[in-house]
Protein backbone atom coordinates (compact mmCIF):
# COMPACT_ATOMS: atom_id res chain seq x y z
CA UNK A 1 0.00 0.00 0.00
CA UNK A 2 1.26 3.67 -0.79
CA UNK A 3 1.53 6.32 1.41
CA UNK A 4 -1.88 8.52 -0.06
CA UNK A 5 0.07 11.30 -0.25
CA UNK A 6 2.98 10.54 -2.34
CA UNK A 7 0.24 8.62 -4.73
CA UNK A 8 0.84 9.13 -8.65
CA UNK A 9 -1.26 8.56 -11.83
CA UNK A 10 1.35 5.97 -12.72
CA UNK A 11 0.61 3.81 -10.12
CA UNK A 12 -2.99 2.46 -11.13
CA UNK A 13 -0.16 0.16 -12.58
CA UNK A 14 1.34 -1.09 -9.61
CA UNK A 15 0.78 -4.54 -8.14
CA UNK A 16 -0.34 -3.92 -5.16
CA UNK A 17 -3.36 -5.25 -3.61
CA UNK A 18 -5.09 -2.15 -2.86
CA UNK A 19 -3.97 1.48 -3.53
CA UNK A 20 -5.42 3.12 -0.73
CA UNK A 21 -6.88 1.93 2.27
CA UNK A 22 -9.22 4.32 4.46
CA UNK A 23 -10.00 4.70 8.37
CA UNK A 24 -12.71 7.56 9.49
CA UNK A 25 -10.18 9.27 11.49
CA UNK A 26 -8.42 10.09 8.24
CA UNK A 27 -11.18 11.71 6.65
CA UNK A 28 -12.59 15.02 7.04
CA UNK A 29 -13.76 15.83 10.42
CA UNK A 30 -17.63 16.59 10.83
CA UNK A 31 -19.21 19.58 12.34
CA UNK A 32 -21.05 19.16 15.69
CA UNK A 33 -22.70 16.90 17.46
CA UNK A 34 -20.96 14.50 14.83
CA UNK A 35 -17.57 15.45 16.07
CA UNK A 36 -17.61 13.25 19.07
CA UNK A 37 -16.38 9.82 19.34
CA UNK A 38 -18.81 6.94 18.41
CA UNK A 39 -21.51 8.67 16.23
CA UNK A 40 -19.95 7.17 12.85
CA UNK A 41 -20.09 3.54 11.57
CA UNK A 42 -16.78 1.80 10.56
CA UNK A 43 -15.90 0.86 6.65
CA UNK A 44 -17.13 -2.01 5.78
CA UNK A 45 -13.74 -4.36 5.32
CA UNK A 46 -13.51 -5.59 1.79
CA UNK A 47 -14.47 -9.18 1.45
CA UNK A 48 -11.80 -12.15 -0.32
CA UNK A 49 -14.30 -12.67 -2.50
CA UNK A 50 -14.97 -9.50 -4.12
CA UNK A 51 -10.75 -8.68 -4.63
CA UNK A 52 -10.99 -12.21 -6.33
CA UNK A 53 -13.79 -11.21 -9.02
CA UNK A 54 -13.78 -7.43 -9.11
CA UNK A 55 -11.45 -4.39 -9.31
CA UNK A 56 -11.31 -3.74 -5.55
CA UNK A 57 -7.49 -2.62 -5.74
CA UNK A 58 -8.09 0.86 -6.43
CA UNK A 59 -9.53 1.95 -3.23
CA UNK A 60 -11.46 -1.22 -1.75
CA UNK A 61 -14.85 0.09 -3.18
CA UNK A 62 -16.85 -2.15 -5.83
CA UNK A 63 -18.76 0.65 -8.36
CA UNK A 64 -18.45 -0.97 -11.21
CA UNK A 65 -20.48 -4.36 -10.75
CA UNK A 66 -19.87 -5.36 -14.20
CA UNK A 67 -16.38 -5.37 -13.87
CA UNK A 68 -15.02 -8.85 -13.26
CA UNK A 69 -11.50 -10.38 -13.88
CA UNK A 70 -10.57 -11.92 -17.35
CA UNK A 71 -10.26 -15.68 -16.30
CA UNK A 72 -7.68 -16.05 -19.26
CA UNK A 73 -4.52 -14.44 -21.19
CA UNK A 74 -7.00 -14.14 -24.31
CA UNK A 75 -9.45 -12.59 -21.84
CA UNK A 76 -7.35 -9.82 -20.70
CA UNK A 77 -5.92 -9.14 -23.84
CA UNK A 78 -9.37 -8.74 -25.82
CA UNK A 79 -10.20 -6.20 -22.60
CA UNK A 80 -7.19 -4.37 -23.14
CA UNK A 81 -7.93 -4.16 -27.00
CA UNK A 82 -11.51 -2.75 -26.60
CA UNK A 83 -10.43 -0.04 -24.35
CA UNK A 84 -7.44 1.11 -26.50
CA UNK A 85 -9.69 1.12 -29.39
CA UNK A 86 -12.74 3.12 -27.31
CA UNK A 87 -9.50 5.16 -26.26
CA UNK A 88 -8.82 6.06 -30.15
CA UNK A 89 -12.32 6.59 -30.73
CA UNK A 90 -12.50 9.19 -28.27
CA UNK A 91 -10.38 11.42 -29.51
CA UNK A 92 -11.42 11.52 -33.66
CA UNK A 93 -14.38 12.60 -35.18
CA UNK A 94 -16.38 9.59 -33.58
CA UNK A 95 -17.03 11.95 -30.68
CA UNK A 96 -17.09 15.24 -32.43
CA UNK A 97 -19.49 16.95 -30.38
CA UNK A 98 -17.00 16.69 -27.32
CA UNK A 99 -14.08 16.90 -29.57
CA UNK A 100 -13.09 20.25 -28.61
CA UNK A 101 -13.23 20.29 -24.97
CA UNK A 102 -12.00 17.14 -24.44
CA UNK A 103 -8.97 18.00 -26.42
CA UNK A 104 -8.69 21.30 -24.39
CA UNK A 105 -8.46 19.64 -21.37
CA UNK A 106 -6.49 17.34 -22.59
CA UNK A 107 -4.04 19.88 -23.57
CA UNK A 108 -4.19 22.68 -21.30
CA UNK A 109 -4.34 21.50 -18.11
CA UNK A 110 -1.94 24.19 -15.83
CA UNK A 111 -2.18 21.35 -12.84
CA UNK A 112 -2.91 24.50 -10.80
CA UNK A 113 -4.64 22.73 -8.54
CA UNK A 114 -7.74 24.73 -8.56
CA UNK A 115 -10.23 22.12 -9.16
CA UNK A 116 -9.31 20.23 -6.23
CA UNK A 117 -9.77 23.00 -4.13
CA UNK A 118 -13.36 22.95 -5.21
CA UNK A 119 -13.94 18.84 -5.07
CA UNK A 120 -16.10 17.83 -2.41
CA UNK A 121 -14.62 14.18 -2.89
CA UNK A 122 -11.36 15.53 -2.35
CA UNK A 123 -12.04 17.51 0.59
CA UNK A 124 -14.23 15.14 2.09
CA UNK A 125 -12.08 12.43 2.13
CA UNK A 126 -8.97 14.17 3.58
CA UNK A 127 -7.67 15.40 0.37
CA UNK A 128 -6.43 12.24 -0.11
CA UNK A 129 -4.38 12.28 -4.23
CA UNK A 130 -6.98 9.56 -5.38
CA UNK A 131 -9.60 11.97 -5.52
CA UNK A 132 -8.16 14.93 -7.59
CA UNK A 133 -10.08 15.75 -9.88
CA UNK A 134 -7.00 15.71 -12.43
CA UNK A 135 -6.02 12.43 -11.04
CA UNK A 136 -7.68 10.63 -13.38
CA UNK A 137 -7.32 12.74 -16.08
CA UNK A 138 -3.52 12.61 -16.36
CA UNK A 139 -3.65 8.83 -15.69
CA UNK A 140 -6.27 8.91 -19.04
CA UNK A 141 -3.28 11.23 -20.44
CA UNK A 142 -0.53 8.54 -19.90
CA UNK A 143 -1.88 6.02 -21.99
CA UNK A 144 -3.26 7.97 -24.51
CA UNK A 145 0.57 9.12 -24.82
CA UNK A 146 1.90 5.72 -24.68
CA UNK A 147 -0.12 4.34 -27.15
CA UNK A 148 -1.26 7.04 -29.46
CA UNK A 149 1.42 9.78 -30.40
CA UNK A 150 4.97 9.02 -31.72
CA UNK A 151 6.55 10.70 -28.51
CA UNK A 152 4.95 8.43 -26.28
CA UNK A 153 5.84 5.60 -28.76
CA UNK A 154 9.68 6.46 -28.36
CA UNK A 155 10.01 8.15 -25.33
CA UNK A 156 7.96 6.79 -23.15
CA UNK A 157 8.66 7.94 -19.24
CA UNK A 158 10.60 10.90 -20.60
CA UNK A 159 7.12 12.40 -21.95
CA UNK A 160 4.82 11.14 -19.18
CA UNK A 161 4.02 7.90 -21.11
CA UNK A 162 4.90 5.70 -18.53
CA UNK A 163 1.36 3.98 -17.28
CA UNK A 164 1.37 0.42 -19.16
CA UNK A 165 -2.54 -0.53 -20.00
CA UNK A 166 -3.03 -3.76 -18.52
CA UNK A 167 -6.35 -5.37 -16.81
CA UNK A 168 -5.29 -4.02 -13.17
CA UNK A 169 -4.46 0.00 -14.99
CA UNK A 170 -7.50 0.36 -16.88
CA UNK A 171 -9.99 -1.20 -14.43
CA UNK A 172 -8.91 0.81 -11.70
CA UNK A 173 -8.99 3.78 -13.93
CA UNK A 174 -12.43 2.83 -15.01
CA UNK A 175 -13.52 2.91 -11.26
CA UNK A 176 -11.76 6.09 -10.93
CA UNK A 177 -14.19 7.92 -13.44
CA UNK A 178 -17.08 6.53 -10.87
CA UNK A 179 -15.33 8.70 -8.06
CA UNK A 180 -16.69 11.69 -9.63
CA UNK A 181 -20.26 12.94 -9.25
CA UNK A 182 -20.16 15.31 -12.97
CA UNK A 183 -21.34 17.87 -10.81
CA UNK A 184 -18.77 20.46 -13.27
CA UNK A 185 -17.53 22.71 -9.95
CA UNK A 186 -14.32 21.75 -11.28
CA UNK A 187 -14.54 23.05 -14.79
CA UNK A 188 -16.84 26.23 -12.75
CA UNK A 189 -13.73 27.43 -11.01
CA UNK A 190 -11.22 26.19 -13.53
CA UNK A 191 -9.32 29.59 -14.54
CA UNK A 192 -9.00 27.84 -18.02
CA UNK A 193 -12.29 26.60 -18.47
CA UNK A 194 -10.80 23.12 -18.33
CA UNK A 195 -13.71 20.45 -18.06
CA UNK A 196 -12.55 17.73 -15.48
CA UNK A 197 -16.39 16.17 -14.79
CA UNK A 198 -16.72 16.00 -19.15
CA UNK A 199 -13.34 13.68 -18.88
CA UNK A 200 -14.52 11.36 -16.06
CA UNK A 201 -18.07 11.03 -18.26
CA UNK A 202 -16.41 10.16 -21.43
CA UNK A 203 -14.11 7.30 -19.78
CA UNK A 204 -17.51 5.64 -18.79
CA UNK A 205 -18.63 6.23 -22.25
CA UNK A 206 -15.57 4.05 -23.16
CA UNK A 207 -16.60 1.58 -21.31
CA UNK A 208 -20.56 1.31 -21.79
CA UNK A 209 -20.09 1.97 -25.61
CA UNK A 210 -17.06 -0.04 -26.59
CA UNK A 211 -16.61 -2.37 -23.68
CA UNK A 212 -19.95 -3.00 -22.15
CA UNK A 213 -19.60 -2.32 -18.98
CA UNK A 214 -21.68 -0.36 -16.70
CA UNK A 215 -22.91 -0.52 -13.43
CA UNK A 216 -25.98 -2.72 -13.18
CA UNK A 217 -28.00 -0.55 -11.31
CA UNK A 218 -27.81 2.61 -14.06
CA UNK A 219 -27.96 0.09 -16.79
CA UNK A 220 -29.70 -3.39 -16.50
CA UNK A 221 -32.03 -2.05 -13.92
CA UNK A 222 -32.27 1.21 -15.10
CA UNK A 223 -31.55 1.97 -19.04
CA UNK A 224 -32.59 -1.21 -19.95
CA UNK A 225 -35.35 -1.25 -17.73
CA UNK A 226 -36.10 1.99 -19.46
CA UNK A 227 -35.97 1.04 -22.54
CA UNK A 228 -37.96 -2.28 -22.17
CA UNK A 229 -40.78 -0.86 -19.48
CA UNK A 230 -41.35 3.03 -20.40
CA UNK A 231 -39.57 3.55 -17.04
CA UNK A 232 -35.96 3.11 -15.14
CA UNK A 233 -38.15 1.76 -12.12
CA UNK A 234 -39.34 -0.87 -14.31
CA UNK A 235 -43.25 0.23 -13.69
CA UNK A 236 -45.72 -0.36 -16.63
CA UNK A 237 -47.76 1.30 -17.84
CA UNK A 238 -50.99 -0.46 -15.74
CA UNK A 239 -48.96 -0.08 -12.86
CA UNK A 240 -48.22 3.41 -13.42
CA UNK A 241 -52.02 4.05 -13.70
CA UNK A 242 -52.47 1.65 -10.31
CA UNK A 243 -50.43 4.34 -8.80
CA UNK A 244 -52.05 7.40 -9.59
CA UNK A 245 -55.83 5.78 -8.57
CA UNK A 246 -53.82 5.42 -5.29
CA UNK A 247 -52.65 8.75 -5.14
CA UNK A 248 -56.26 9.64 -5.98
CA UNK A 249 -57.44 7.64 -2.86
CA UNK A 250 -54.89 9.15 -0.37
CA UNK A 251 -55.40 13.00 -1.11
CA UNK A 252 -58.91 12.41 -0.55
CA UNK A 253 -58.77 10.05 2.56
CA UNK A 254 -55.94 12.61 3.81
CA UNK A 255 -56.68 15.57 2.96
CA UNK A 256 -60.26 15.92 2.05
CA UNK A 257 -60.09 16.65 -1.59
CA UNK A 258 -60.81 14.97 -4.46
CA UNK A 259 -58.47 15.37 -7.27
CA UNK A 260 -58.36 13.47 -10.39
CA UNK A 261 -55.27 13.21 -12.21
CA UNK A 262 -55.68 14.61 -15.74
CA UNK A 263 -53.71 11.82 -17.60
CA UNK A 264 -53.14 11.48 -21.57
CA UNK A 265 -54.94 14.68 -22.27
CA UNK A 266 -54.37 16.15 -25.52
CA UNK A 267 -53.49 19.82 -26.42
CA UNK A 268 -52.61 20.72 -22.67
CA UNK A 269 -50.30 23.69 -21.97
CA UNK A 270 -48.25 21.48 -19.68
CA UNK A 271 -46.96 17.85 -19.49
CA UNK A 272 -45.35 17.26 -16.17
CA UNK A 273 -42.83 14.79 -15.92
CA UNK A 274 -41.91 13.18 -12.79
CA UNK A 275 -38.87 10.62 -11.74
CA UNK A 276 -40.62 7.86 -11.72
CA UNK A 277 -38.70 7.01 -8.28
CA UNK A 278 -41.28 9.76 -6.85
CA UNK A 279 -44.49 7.46 -7.24
CA UNK A 280 -42.52 4.49 -5.23
CA UNK A 281 -40.19 6.27 -2.88
CA UNK A 282 -42.25 9.34 -2.21
CA UNK A 283 -45.33 9.36 -3.19
CA UNK A 284 -46.41 12.76 -1.69
CA UNK A 285 -44.33 14.83 -4.42
CA UNK A 286 -46.58 14.21 -7.23
CA UNK A 287 -49.59 14.40 -4.97
CA UNK A 288 -48.28 17.65 -3.71
CA UNK A 289 -47.92 18.95 -7.34
CA UNK A 290 -51.22 17.75 -8.24
CA UNK A 291 -53.50 19.63 -5.56
CA UNK A 292 -51.07 22.99 -6.29
CA UNK A 293 -51.76 22.51 -9.94
CA UNK A 294 -55.29 21.66 -9.74
CA UNK A 295 -55.67 24.91 -7.26
CA UNK A 296 -53.89 26.87 -9.18
CA UNK A 297 -56.06 26.03 -12.57
CA UNK A 298 -52.96 24.82 -14.67
CA UNK A 299 -54.01 22.97 -17.83
CA UNK A 300 -52.09 19.84 -17.44
CA UNK A 301 -51.44 16.19 -18.35
CA UNK A 302 -49.50 13.22 -16.97
CA UNK A 303 -48.54 10.92 -20.17
CA UNK A 304 -49.58 7.33 -19.59
CA UNK A 305 -47.35 6.09 -22.77
CA UNK A 306 -44.30 4.23 -22.74
CA UNK A 307 -41.20 6.65 -22.20
CA UNK A 308 -44.20 9.31 -21.07
CA UNK A 309 -44.19 9.21 -17.51
CA UNK A 310 -40.61 9.26 -16.73
CA UNK A 311 -38.35 11.89 -16.78
CA UNK A 312 -35.09 9.69 -15.77
CA UNK A 313 -32.26 9.31 -18.50
CA UNK A 314 -29.22 7.68 -16.98
CA UNK A 315 -27.50 7.62 -20.49
CA UNK A 316 -26.13 11.14 -20.11
CA UNK A 317 -24.10 9.46 -17.07
CA UNK A 318 -22.04 6.98 -19.23
CA UNK A 319 -23.62 5.82 -22.58
CA UNK A 320 -24.77 8.61 -25.53
CA UNK A 321 -26.15 6.08 -27.81
CA UNK A 322 -28.82 4.97 -24.34
CA UNK A 323 -29.40 9.12 -23.27
CA UNK A 324 -30.58 9.65 -27.23
CA UNK A 325 -32.92 6.85 -27.48
CA UNK A 326 -34.86 7.73 -24.42
CA UNK A 327 -34.32 11.45 -25.01
CA UNK A 328 -36.16 10.36 -28.42
CA UNK A 329 -39.17 8.60 -26.95
CA UNK A 330 -39.88 11.08 -24.48
CA UNK A 331 -40.20 13.88 -27.17
CA UNK A 332 -42.05 11.62 -28.90
CA UNK A 333 -45.25 10.98 -26.38
CA UNK A 334 -44.94 15.31 -25.94
CA UNK A 335 -45.65 15.26 -29.50
CA UNK A 336 -48.35 12.61 -29.53
CA UNK A 337 -50.25 14.25 -27.10
CA UNK A 338 -49.73 17.92 -28.81
CA UNK A 339 -48.94 20.13 -25.51
CA UNK A 340 -47.04 23.34 -25.39
CA UNK A 341 -44.25 22.30 -23.29
CA UNK A 342 -42.58 20.05 -21.14
CA UNK A 343 -42.50 20.96 -17.22
CA UNK A 344 -39.71 18.51 -15.58
CA UNK A 345 -40.63 17.66 -11.96
CA UNK A 346 -38.45 17.96 -9.00
CA UNK A 347 -35.60 15.87 -10.32
CA UNK A 348 -32.08 17.79 -11.28
CA UNK A 349 -30.98 14.73 -13.25
CA UNK A 350 -34.26 14.89 -15.58
CA UNK A 351 -33.65 19.23 -16.14
CA UNK A 352 -30.37 18.34 -17.57
CA UNK A 353 -31.51 15.80 -19.34
CA UNK A 354 -34.62 17.21 -20.36
CA UNK A 355 -33.66 20.45 -20.98
CA UNK A 356 -29.93 20.46 -22.02
CA UNK A 357 -28.38 17.10 -23.57
CA UNK A 358 -32.04 16.44 -25.52
CA UNK A 359 -31.72 19.25 -26.95
CA UNK A 360 -29.01 18.54 -29.00
CA UNK A 361 -29.87 14.71 -29.63
CA UNK A 362 -33.65 16.12 -30.67
CA UNK A 363 -34.19 16.73 -34.65
CA UNK A 364 -35.13 20.51 -34.69
CA UNK A 365 -38.38 19.39 -36.25
CA UNK A 366 -39.57 17.41 -33.32
CA UNK A 367 -38.35 19.77 -30.55
CA UNK A 368 -40.58 20.50 -27.82
CA UNK A 369 -40.29 23.15 -25.18
CA UNK A 370 -38.75 21.92 -21.91
CA UNK A 371 -38.90 23.78 -18.76
CA UNK A 372 -37.86 23.75 -15.04
CA UNK A 373 -41.33 23.77 -12.74
CA UNK A 374 -39.21 26.22 -10.41
CA UNK A 375 -40.53 29.65 -12.29
CA UNK A 376 -43.50 27.96 -13.07
CA UNK A 377 -43.79 27.33 -8.87
CA UNK A 378 -42.81 30.54 -8.45
CA UNK A 379 -45.28 32.79 -10.45
CA UNK A 380 -48.56 30.52 -8.89
CA UNK A 381 -46.76 31.53 -5.16
CA UNK A 382 -46.63 34.95 -6.42
CA UNK A 383 -49.74 35.22 -7.99
CA UNK A 384 -51.91 35.95 -5.06
CA UNK A 385 -54.66 32.80 -6.29
CA UNK A 386 -54.11 30.97 -3.55
CA UNK A 387 -53.80 31.70 -0.11
CA UNK A 388 -50.73 30.58 1.98
CA UNK A 389 -49.95 30.84 5.52
CA UNK A 390 -46.19 30.83 6.32
CA UNK A 391 -47.10 30.21 10.02
CA UNK A 392 -47.24 26.73 9.16
CA UNK A 393 -43.56 26.22 8.16
CA UNK A 394 -41.96 28.14 10.89
CA UNK A 395 -39.46 25.91 11.72
CA UNK A 396 -35.84 25.88 10.68
CA UNK A 397 -35.32 25.48 6.84
CA UNK A 398 -32.49 24.97 4.80
CA UNK A 399 -32.15 24.78 0.80
CA UNK A 400 -29.96 21.88 -1.40
CA UNK A 401 -29.20 23.66 -4.66
CA UNK A 402 -29.11 20.81 -7.36
CA UNK A 403 -26.00 20.72 -9.56
CA UNK A 404 -28.23 20.05 -12.68
CA UNK A 405 -30.62 22.76 -11.90
CA UNK A 406 -28.63 25.27 -10.27
CA UNK A 407 -25.30 25.27 -11.81
CA UNK A 408 -25.72 23.80 -14.57
CA UNK A 409 -28.64 25.78 -15.43
CA UNK A 410 -28.50 28.79 -13.81
CA UNK A 411 -31.90 28.57 -12.38
CA UNK A 412 -31.27 30.18 -8.99
CA UNK A 413 -33.85 32.62 -7.64
CA UNK A 414 -37.14 31.27 -7.84
CA UNK A 415 -36.69 28.66 -5.35
CA UNK A 416 -35.46 31.24 -2.83
CA UNK A 417 -38.16 33.53 -3.43
CA UNK A 418 -40.73 30.96 -2.78
CA UNK A 419 -38.75 30.49 0.31
CA UNK A 420 -37.95 33.66 1.56
CA UNK A 421 -42.20 34.31 1.26
CA UNK A 422 -43.47 30.89 2.74
CA UNK A 423 -40.66 29.77 5.23
CA UNK A 424 -40.28 32.51 8.45
CA UNK A 425 -36.76 30.80 9.46
CA UNK A 426 -35.08 30.05 5.94
CA UNK A 427 -31.52 29.65 6.00
CA UNK A 428 -28.90 29.66 3.23
CA UNK A 429 -26.15 26.49 3.33
CA UNK A 430 -22.77 27.96 2.97
CA UNK A 431 -21.72 27.90 0.25
CA UNK A 432 -25.16 28.04 -1.85
CA UNK A 433 -26.61 28.87 -5.10
CA UNK A 434 -24.00 27.63 -7.74
CA UNK A 435 -21.11 27.24 -5.56
CA UNK A 436 -23.47 24.87 -3.99
CA UNK A 437 -21.63 21.65 -3.51
CA UNK A 438 -23.05 18.08 -4.85
CA UNK A 439 -25.18 16.14 -2.79
CA UNK A 440 -22.54 13.38 -3.13
CA UNK A 441 -25.39 11.11 -5.20
CA UNK A 442 -24.86 12.58 -8.66
CA UNK A 443 -24.20 10.81 -11.80
CA UNK A 444 -25.81 7.51 -10.49
CA UNK A 445 -24.26 7.44 -6.85
CA UNK A 446 -27.46 7.67 -5.33
CA UNK A 447 -28.77 4.09 -6.63
CA UNK A 448 -25.37 2.72 -6.91
CA UNK A 449 -25.81 0.37 -3.59
CA UNK A 450 -23.44 -2.87 -4.91
CA UNK A 451 -21.42 -4.53 -2.43
CA UNK A 452 -19.68 -1.87 -0.60
CA UNK A 453 -20.23 1.26 -2.79
CA UNK A 454 -22.68 2.93 -0.16
CA UNK A 455 -19.75 3.79 2.00
CA UNK A 456 -18.31 5.59 -0.26
CA UNK A 457 -21.22 7.76 -0.96
CA UNK A 458 -22.30 8.10 2.88
CA UNK A 459 -18.44 8.72 3.96
CA UNK A 460 -16.84 10.17 1.43
CA UNK A 461 -18.72 11.51 -1.57
CA UNK A 462 -21.71 13.12 0.71
CA UNK A 463 -19.58 13.99 3.34
CA UNK A 464 -19.22 17.89 2.18
CA UNK A 465 -23.26 17.86 2.38
CA UNK A 466 -23.60 16.27 5.53
CA UNK A 467 -21.52 19.08 7.07
CA UNK A 468 -23.11 21.55 5.09
CA UNK A 469 -26.37 20.35 6.76
CA UNK A 470 -25.59 20.31 9.98
CA UNK A 471 -23.66 23.43 9.99
CA UNK A 472 -26.87 25.29 8.72
CA UNK A 473 -28.57 24.41 11.84
CA UNK A 474 -26.22 25.76 15.04
CA UNK A 475 -28.28 27.11 17.29
CA UNK A 476 -30.98 23.68 16.92
CA UNK A 477 -29.45 20.93 16.39
CA UNK A 478 -28.84 19.15 18.97
CA UNK A 479 -32.88 19.73 20.23
CA UNK A 480 -34.53 17.11 18.49
CA UNK A 481 -37.50 18.71 20.02
CA UNK A 482 -37.31 21.54 16.65
CA UNK A 483 -37.64 19.97 13.44
CA UNK A 484 -35.11 20.75 11.30
CA UNK A 485 -35.85 20.60 7.53
CA UNK A 486 -33.69 20.06 4.23
CA UNK A 487 -35.48 21.26 1.60
CA UNK A 488 -34.01 18.95 -1.47
CA UNK A 489 -35.97 19.72 -4.54
CA UNK A 490 -34.58 16.79 -6.80
CA UNK A 491 -35.36 12.99 -6.52
CA UNK A 492 -31.44 11.89 -6.93
CA UNK A 493 -30.94 14.42 -4.11
CA UNK A 494 -33.59 13.37 -1.71
CA UNK A 495 -32.55 9.93 -2.33
CA UNK A 496 -28.86 10.55 -0.81
CA UNK A 497 -29.77 13.22 1.49
CA UNK A 498 -32.04 9.98 2.90
CA UNK A 499 -29.37 7.91 3.14
CA UNK A 500 -27.28 10.05 4.66
CA UNK A 501 -29.47 11.10 7.52
CA UNK A 502 -30.15 7.35 7.97
CA UNK A 503 -26.87 6.28 8.05
CA UNK A 504 -25.63 9.17 10.96
CA UNK A 505 -29.31 8.67 12.40
CA UNK A 506 -29.56 12.26 11.77
CA UNK A 507 -33.58 12.02 11.82
CA UNK A 508 -34.03 10.10 15.51
CA UNK A 509 -31.65 11.52 17.19
CA UNK A 510 -32.03 15.35 16.12
CA UNK A 511 -35.23 15.44 13.96
CA UNK A 512 -33.91 16.63 10.62
CA UNK A 513 -36.13 15.85 8.37
CA UNK A 514 -36.45 16.52 4.52
CA UNK A 515 -37.84 16.84 1.30
CA UNK A 516 -38.95 19.11 -1.62
CA UNK A 517 -39.89 22.68 -1.74
CA UNK A 518 -43.41 21.90 -3.35
CA UNK A 519 -44.19 20.15 -0.11
CA UNK A 520 -43.43 22.63 1.85
CA UNK A 521 -45.20 25.17 -0.17
CA UNK A 522 -48.60 22.80 -0.17
CA UNK A 523 -48.33 22.50 3.59
CA UNK A 524 -48.46 26.21 3.75
CA UNK A 525 -51.66 26.18 1.81
CA UNK A 526 -54.91 28.01 4.10
CA UNK A 527 -57.64 25.45 2.14
CA UNK A 528 -55.34 22.09 3.65
CA UNK A 529 -57.02 21.21 6.54
CA UNK A 530 -54.18 19.46 8.04
CA UNK A 531 -50.18 19.68 7.97
CA UNK A 532 -49.26 18.34 4.59
CA UNK A 533 -45.95 16.88 6.01
CA UNK A 534 -46.28 13.62 8.11
CA UNK A 535 -43.61 14.36 10.83
CA UNK A 536 -46.08 17.49 11.36
CA UNK A 537 -49.08 15.48 11.72
CA UNK A 538 -47.08 12.82 14.38
CA UNK A 539 -46.46 16.22 16.64
CA UNK A 540 -50.21 16.98 16.92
Amino acid sequence: MIDSKNLKPSDLGRADEQLVVFTTEELMPLPAPYDKPGLEPDFVPVKDAWREKYCTSLDGFVGIDTLTRPQSKEEEEEFVRKFLTGLEKLFSDANSGMLQPLNLTMEYCAKCDTCSAACHIYEGSGNNELYRPIFRIEALRKLYKKYFTTSGKLLGGFVGADLEATWESIARLGESAYRCNLCRRCAQTCPLGLDNGIMAKEIRKIFSMEMGIAPSPIHKKGTENQLKTGSSTGMTKPVFLDNIQFLEEEIEENYGIKIKFPIDKKGADVLLIHNAGEYNAWPENPMAFAILFEAAGINWTLSSEMMGYDSVNYGIWYDDAQAKKIALGQIKAANELGVRRIVQGECGHAHKAGALVADRMVPGSNKVPVESFFPLLRDIVMSGAIKFDPSRNNFPVTLHDPCNVVRQMGIVMPQREVLHKLAPQFREMTPHGVDNYCCGGGSGFAIMHSFNFGDFRNKISARKKFAQILNAFPDTMEDPSIVKYVCAPCSNCKGTIRDILEYYEATEKYNVQYSGLIELVVNAMVDLKKPFFEFLREEE
